[in-house]
């Protein structure tokens, strides 16, 4: 089996994940994960799989859910981007991982990609359980929400308050869509930005389409993401080894001027690779670009969690 389904309880409901788990991996002894932490609107099927499997395929064990709320996983209301939900199901995650029979839980770091890079980074400030950060092409989703109101985040915020109280008084709860649904759709809106038709590409074609991902976003959502800021207090609190991995062209998506702040205001930064040629979403899969990014990572989690706890294994302490 290429990986286990686990579910892991996060109060009155549970997370859907998988654990890929290296072919050598023995629960006698000491081992190191990895959890992934995803873009928005994705589920642990697209992205996150792609980059667990890689990890399990050198020698790590990898840990890819879904988010409270979204894909398989339960939380109510549906369709619910709540930043700080995010960061919580991380430590979620971890939890779990702690309980795996093989995986030492002084030896777990992270990886995140797009907005789930910007959520990993938030996490790991405070949850210092995550001995390694890694990113690719990773996102502040608080800073791309303000940048992108057209009046400011403000006068955005005002609006989503008055949207919030006609769904009150209405009993409906109002879906957004992160993106257009088809190419069609897009075009008919003039949207032509590369980075867009991209992600659409990936999102709503065959090439990277689940059921399990909507499209759709709780608009409510919005206001928390507005006021979010992923990289808040980094030059004090993210104290682990920081590995960034950006995409060479720049784009749309500021992912690498987000990439390059981050990797600017971390106290203890120790690798920045840029993959040329690649974009943004073309990090989600292209296999090329992809197996660069785990190339450069793999050496960084395999020094930063080497030191496994003597006498422990998976949250257990050995006889002898």
């Amino acid at each position: 089996m290429s990986h286990q389904h686990l579910s892991i309880p996060r109060g009155p409901f549970d997370l859907a994940a998988d654990l890929y788990l290296p072919d050598a991996f023995d629960t006698a002894h000491s081992h190191a994960a990895v959890v992934l932490s995803t873009p928005g609107s994705s589920v642990k099927e697209q992205i996150g799989a792609n980059y667990a499997s890689r990890l399990r395929d050198s020698g790590l064990a990898a840990l890819v859910f879904d988010p409270a709320h979204q894909g398989r996983s339960g939380g109510e209301p549906r369709d619910l981007e709540d930043p700080y939900r995010r960061g919580e199901d991380i430590s979620y995650a971890i939890d779990a991982l702690t309980l795996v029979p093989g995986i030492d839980p002084d030896r777990i770091g992270i990886l995140g990609i797009c907005a789930g890079g910007g959520y990993a980074v938030h996490t790991a400030r405070t949850d210092h359980r995550i001995k390694a950060v890694g990113t690719v092409v990773a996102a502040d989703m608080g800073a791309a929400f303000r940048g992108f109101a057209p009046n400011g985040p403000a006068a955005a915020l005002d609006e989503l308050a008055e949207a919030r109280t006609r769904e009150v008084l209405d009993g409906q709860r109002n879906r957004v869509n992160w993106l257009p649904d088809t190419l069609e759709d897009a075009a008919a809106a003039g949207i032509t930005d590369i980075d867009t038709t991209q992600a659409i590409t990936y999102y709503r074609t065959s090439r990277g389409h689940s059921p399990h991902s909507t499209n759709r976003r709780l608009a409510r959502s919005d206001s928390l993401i507005l006021g979010y800021d992923a990289f808040a207090q980094v030059e004090e609190l993210l104290t682990q080894p920081l590995a960034v991995v950006l995409a060479g062209r720049k784009g749309s998506t500021g992912s690498y001027e987000m990439g390059m702040r981050l990797w600017a205001m971390a106290p203890n930064p120790v690798d920045l690779y840029v993959v040329e040629g690649a974009g943004h979403y073309e990090m989600y899969d292209v296999p090329e670009y992809i197996d660069r990014a785990i190339a450069r990572l793999v050496p960084f989690y395999r020094e930063h969690l080497s030191v496994a706890t003597p006498g422990r294994v998976g949250g257990h302490w050995r006889n002898g």
